[in-house]
């Protein structure tokens, strides 16, 4: 069973964004102290309003690329969650050089940063397009192939540099290979929307959604609350063994995109029986994506506790009860 972690003082970097105001709402509801920095390039302040009241909330409007900023945002802090990046593969491949900015020099900037200020643990967002081009099922933490897209790269040098600073300086990270996250408060909207939400919202609106490809392309699709489990585990670990490496962050289970939009058809139609009617379009296959991507888990749940509760179906569910609630087209 994971350990409990005691109330701290946590910076939450990209606090503001999808998975990190998820965490800043956990966090905030076990009665820890937590300071939010965001830049809000891509994060949204509608998405951490419900805790600018709160006692043991700060938000800092500050940017990785900046060193001072970096300083400003672990000062008096004991542990970082570092969320902040650039996401998406299509987006690195337009401009590879605003990517590693943000995720390769701001990443470096608050390791240098939080090291300097003495931070305890820092947790921070690796992901599975680390494995690249590598096609062993499933994906195993140390085996890895060569990376596909600008995106990937920026998030394999992050591994390095961790690495890195575990050796050289006697600094303690953890990384958490995300795959495919969804859930409540990911953004439908963008030219760089996440599949999930913006599948959901163009179904509610009665629009075709397009599949890249045939649709047999699979993914390891893991909802937040498994995320939030693993960020504790991480944090929480007292085993010396378990730090300065990096860990699958998923579900174990792998479910292929007409599989993805069967489940949300029949889902969401129980709020709107017409969404079962709504036609599906196939485009072709878009640039840096691997095929498929299945986790292995049994590392995270081996040593740090890990017991994943929600499976793709039953966050799923979750996940478009919220939308259904939350979008304001219907």
């Amino acid at each position: 069973m994971a350990q409990e972690f005691p109330q701290s003082r946590i910076l939450i970097t990209g606090g503001a964004g999808f998975i990190g105001s998820n965490l800043c709402e956990y966090f905030l509801s076990k009665g820890h102290t937590i300071r939010c920095m965001d830049n809000f390039a891509t994060g949204h302040r509608y998405n951490v309003e419900p805790f600018l009241s709160h006692p043991n909330f700060e938000l800092l409007e500050a940017d990785i690329r900046n060193l001072d900023d970096c300083h400003r945002a672990v000062a008096g802090m004991e542990y970082v969650l570092h969320q902040a990046a650039l996401g998406s593969v299509p987006r690195s491949l337009k401009d590879p050089i605003t990517s590693n900015d943000v995720n390769v020099s701001g990443f470096l900037n608050m390791l240098v940063a939080a090291r300097d200020a003495g931070i305890k643990r820092f947790v921070y967002a690796a992901s599975s397009s680390t494995y690249g081009d590598s096609e062993s099922l499933p994906k195993v933490e140390d085996v890895i192939g060569k990376p596909l897209s600008p995106y990937a790269i920026t998030k394999y040098v992050n591994e390095m540099y961790a690495d890195i600073f575990g050796r050289c300086y006697g600094f303690e990270t953890i990384g958490l290979r995300y795959f495919n996250v969804f859930g409540r408060r990911q953004d439908p909207n963008g030219a760089y929307a996440a599949v999930i939400p913006k599948f959901v919202l163009q179904l509610i609106s009665h629009e075709s959604p397009i599949i890249n490809g045939d649709g047999s392309h699979s993914r390891d699709f893991t909802y937040i609350d498994n995320v939030i489990q693993m960020n504790e585990c991480a944090l929480a670990t007292k085993d010396a063994t378990a730090v300065n490496t990096v860990y699958n962050t998923a579900y174990g289970d792998r479910n292929t995109l007409n599989n993805l939009v069967h489940y949300l058809k029949e889902y969401l139609s129980d709020f709107d029986p017409a969404i079962k009617d709504v036609e599906i379009v196939h485009g072709p296959n878009r640039a840096g994506d691997i095929p498929h991507s299945l986790a292995s888990v049994e590392k995270a749940k081996s040593k740090l506790g890990y017991a994943p509760k929600f499976s793709f179906q039953e966050g799923l569910k979750e996940a478009v009860t919220w939308y259904w609630n939350n979008l304001s087209t219907h």
